[in-house]
């Protein structure tokens, strides 16, 4: 109700909320909850997996980037695909203190001693590991010249820019430094070859997450949603191998007396007994294929008392593990909806669902770019800006183009559509800079956009004129009509002769008025001659010049 505050605490939940304070008295500026974040002395433990932790982690995914041909094209589609992508900076205003904030970042974009395509590579490091921490390294641009190394530019103005921003591998973070509001205070670095301790503050680096849950530093990897498969599909691959083996060469197997199997260890028997296994388990088709086999006759049943024989399989098995093997390979695309990679390596698939899922693909790419961006616009070049004492309302921003340009099919049908309910397409200068954005083509710059538009309104007004004159020339061809009616109704003149001579008469008129115009303007510029004339000499018109 109106006026009413919030009910008092009952004494029964003091135990749940620790110290119970005045719940109609709280500052909306302070924090009071947390992300909820498990962490404890700096290490994270969201991750219910042991061997998804840490380091092992970082081993994990490591492994199935390198190891697994299917989580490798997925992460060389993604990363190939996001390098083709266009990074632009774009002014904040149309002053001249913004084009040079705009020009400042693309000149330290291009004059970093790493360049912008590695760092982006390094950037991309997030997909994999589920976050990438860089640090910013600034230098004093002096010119190519430079004494000192560490500040040699291309340019030579004096302005603070980027010298590089360099990544802090993710298997050599030792443990986490938060602040009191759970969000990530610094980095510690424990990596070789010294293997010392570096504390990376974030002020000073740039955090990139593939997912931030409950504000997590670590992130989430690309990989997470693959790792049950390829667990699953490994062992299969390898089971598949052994089997393979085993009916190449056969199940090999020995024949024992009884009386050895029941050896104590230490006697011949007992040794004799664990040759024979060690050499079932080495038996090998490859290029040192063979064995030393004992022979010994029973004196009783004149039979051998040591055999080997290899067992085959008498058919096929009854599970296909190929199948399998393809099921786990398409469940690991489906997590980041790159299950168009396998169009082509099967015979089932339609066009239009390749299609459509490889649209989601993009789309989802498209995210990952803009989240990029997003870290630059908001921690990079404010900080660029503060360091160079520059004023904060002038900040540029990266706008990264979309992963590929639109299907050029599409684009035509769409013109062809356009021009067949009358669009023009050329002088519209907006539309044509949306369909150059769409179909990726070079935007116009100013100057043939400001022509672009003249020439939409010169055209605009060659359209009303034309409208205007064909509407003035059906009033006329009806006046001519009716009066050619009248004429033959009150036994006048024939039609034809009376159209004749009213055409006549009006070109007359037309010529006469004509001639008239032409005189009046013939005047009037030889009285503005005499005024200028007067006006340079330094003369004053006399009264009857004004008259006149």
């Amino acid at each position: 109700m109106p006026g009413s505050s919030l009910s008092p605490v009952e004494a029964s939940d003091d135990f749940m909320m620790g110290e119970v304070r005045d719940l109609t008295n709280v500052s909306p500026f302070i924090e009071l909850g947390v992300t909820g974040l498990k962490r404890a002395s700096g290490y994270v433990d969201e991750e219910f997996l042991p061997h998804l932790k840490g380091r092992k982690a970082v081993q994990i995914y490591r492994e199935m980037g390198d190891n697994d041909p299917i989580a490798s094209a997925m992460l060389f589609s993604l990363v190939q695909l996001l390098r083709g992508v266009t990074w632009t900076v774009v002014p904040g205003g149309k002053s001249r203190e913004h084009a040079a904030g705009a020009k400042l970042v693309e000149t330290c974009m291009e004059d970093m001693s790493q360049t912008w395509d590695d760092t982006l590579i390094e950037i991309l490091s997030f997909l994999r590991y589920g976050w990438s921490w860089h640090e910013i390294v600034y230098k004093r641009r002096q010119g190519i010249w430079s004494k000192d190394p560490k500040n040699r530019s291309k340019f030579s103005d004096g302005l603070i820019g980027w010298d590089k921003i360099p990544i802090r591998s993710q298997d050599t973070l030792h443990r986490w430094l938060f602040k009191p509001s759970s969000s990530v205070a610094a980095m510690v670095q424990l990596a070789p070859p010294l293997y010392e301790t570096h504390v990376l503050p974030i002020e000073k680096s740039l955090l990139f997450r593939f997912g931030a849950a409950k504000n997590n530093p670590e992130g989430t990897s690309a990989l997470r949603g693959s790792y049950r498969p390829w667990y699953y599909k490994k062992r299969f691959e390898e089971h598949e191998s052994i089997g393979v083996e085993r009916d190449l060469a056969g199940l090999p197997m020995v024949k024992v007396p009884m009386e050895y199997l029941r050896a104590k260890p230490g006697t011949d028997q007992f040794k004799m007994v664990e040759a024979m296994k060690k050499m079932v388990r080495s038996v090998r088709r490859n290029e040192q294929e063979g064995i030393v086999f004992p022979t010994a006759v029973d004196e009783e049943t004149k039979q051998d008392q040591f055999s080997f024989e290899l067992l085959t399989s008498g058919g096929t098995r009854a599970l296909n593990v190929d199948a399998i093997i393809q099921r786990y390979e398409q469940r690991q695309l489906m997590t980041i909806l790159a299950d168009f990679i396998m169009v082509g390596h099967q015979a089932t698939g339609t066009y239009n669902l390749h299609v459509d899922k490889t649209g989601i693909f993009r789309e989802a790419l498209n995210a990952t770019t803009k989240s990029v961006a997003d870290i630059f616009n908001r921690h990079a070049i404010p900080r660029l800006f503060a360091l160079n004492g520059w004023k904060p309302d002038i900040l540029p921003r990266i706008e990264p183009t979309n992963v590929d340009n639109p299907d050029l099919g599409q684009l035509a049908q769409f013109l062809s559509a356009t021009a067949g309910i009358g669009f023009n397409w050329g002088p519209n200068a907006d539309i044509e800079r949306f369909l150059r954005k769409a179909a990726g083509l070079p935007e116009l710059d100013e100057q043939s956009l400001l022509m672009r538009r003249k020439e939409e309104r010169v055209d605009e007004a060659a359209r009303f004129a034309e409208q205007q004159a064909r509407l003035l020339a059906a009033r006329s061809s009806l006046t001519q009509a009716l009066a050619a009616e009248q004429m033959l109704a009150d036994g006048q003149a024939p039609p034809e002769i009376a159209a004749q001579q009213m055409e006549m008469a009006g070109a007359k008129q037309q010529q006469d008025f004509a001639a008239n115009e032409e005189q009046r303007a013939a005047a009037d510029h030889q009285f503005g001659m005499q005024q200028q004339i007067g006006a340079a000499i330094g003369m004053k018109p006399k009264g009857g010049e004004k008259k006149k």
